[in-house]
């Protein structure tokens, strides 16, 4: 009996130690073998790995199959109307999703959808061909909930050859090429990766991963396991060490605008870089025509609060591994942290109570606005819609003064 029970302990320890195996021994990263893969990191960072896994940011590109699309393929506004001849409707057919174009009641053209851009407050989709991608027509807006026309397309006629270039994927995935990892590193050079108009679909990582913004992981990975005591963070970045700057520029990468010079790749970039060694504006900082789109750092940085202050960052307000917070009461919690004595005035508490006003700071002073960059028309209409985002310039705006 003695023996049964040692060799059953025997056997429940084994289990238990071939369990704690670096999941990305098997693994091969289209990014080189520096690269663990993001399911490497549930191991020991389940809870952060469970919230990414859901944000925005890991959700920036996905695989167009049926549970990551947004929209009704099924129902009633499905349709999208062009003229009393001419509309593309959404359809399914078997496992996959189309944009179909009708002429005259014939079927002229279906494209699937093959990779889905964002989640959060729209969705535009791609579909393959000759080994690049081209967007579709329309997209799916949840402000709406409907499909309109995607940023910058007609809405008389529907259009099939917008090419999405690599540099888009730079910050909507974690990586993309027209070069296998396999291939001979001397054969690869910048110039080369990004001209090329050819894309390997097996080099896409969809999404922001948990190493694009830390950092390969493949050693720490073997490290940790190796070593399970050791708490401190070995061969990967810890944006606890990164100074004011470097945090900024890791999210600056991707929040800063597009209209600038590119050095070198985006995708090249590692936590800690310094962003102007790849990426360069050519704007004033303080130019006041910033749209809301995609500009976040930018507004950001021309606001009071960011200026006078040696903390503040993006993480000062949002946690990176999720979505951003739709209760303004815990923004404004942060914001009285250092206008603990701010006081409103006579006209502003006649708009509201001061017990309101302190649970409204955002609403008030980083207000919604139009995006100039991104406007959509919605079936058989000729009226323009504006995107409507957050400004993230923090300010006292007309009809919110103190």
């Amino acid at each position: 009996m003695k023996k049964t029970r040692i060799l059953f302990i025997l056997i429940v320890l084994a289990v238990f130690f071939s369990n704690c195996n670096n999941e990305s021994d098997e693994y091969i990263d289209p990014r080189g073998p520096d690269y663990a893969g993001s399911e490497s990191c549930i191991q020991c960072h389940k809870t952060q790995y469970d919230m990414a896994l859901k944000s925005a940011h890991f959700k920036a590109t996905a695989p167009a199959i049926s549970g990551n699309v947004l929209g009704d393929f099924d129902e009633k506004n499905h349709t999208f109307i062009y003229d009393k001849d001419t509309k593309l409707v959404m359809e399914k057919r078997n496992d996959s999703l189309y944009q179909v174009l009708y002429k005259n009641g014939k079927e002229v053209q279906a494209h699937r959808f093959e990779i889905v851009f964002g989640t959060k407050n729209a969705q535009t989709s791609v579909y393959w061909r000759d080994n690049n991608t081209y967007e579709l027509p329309l997209s799916y807006y949840n402000a709406i909930n409907s499909w309109a026309t995607s940023p910058g397309f007609p809405a008389d006629k529907p259009y099939f050859d917008r090419k999405v270039v690599k540099d888009c994927y730079a910050c909507h995935s974690s990586n993309i090429s027209s070069r296998s990892v396999n291939q001979n590193p001397e054969e690869v050079n910048f110039l080369s990766a990004e001209v090329e108009d050819v894309i390997d679909k097996k080099t896409i990582v969809y999404g922001i991963d948990c190493e694009r913004c830390h950092g390969p992981a493949k050693k720490h990975a073997d490290f940790h396991l190796k070593n399970p005591n050791i708490k401190v963070a070995n061969s990967i970045v810890s944006y606890k060490t990164l100074n004011r700057q470097q945090k900024l520029d890791a999210c600056a990468l991707c929040h800063s605008g597009n209209d600038g010079m590119k050095i070198k790749s985006r995708f090249d970039f590692k936590p800690g870089d310094n962003l102007s060694e790849f990426y360069r504006s050519t704007r004033n900082p303080n130019d006041t025509t910033f749209d809301v789109h995609g500009n976040q750092f930018r507004l950001m940085s021309q606001s009071k609060c960011f200026i006078k202050s040696e903390k503040m960052d993006c993480i000062t307000c949002h946690n990176p591994h999720e979505n951003a917070s739709k209760n303004l009461a815990s923004y404004s919690k942060i914001c009285v942290s250092c206008h603990q004595d701010l006081k409103h005035n006579a006209t502003t508490l006649k708009t509201m109570s001061g017990s309101l006003l302190a649970n409204n700071c955002v609403e008030c002073h980083m207000p919604k606005k139009m995006s100039n960059a991104i406007k959509f028309q919605i079936s058989n209409s000729k009226e323009m819609s504006n995107y409507i985002l957050r400004t993230h310039k923090i300010g006292i705006y007309s009809g919110n003064k103190k």
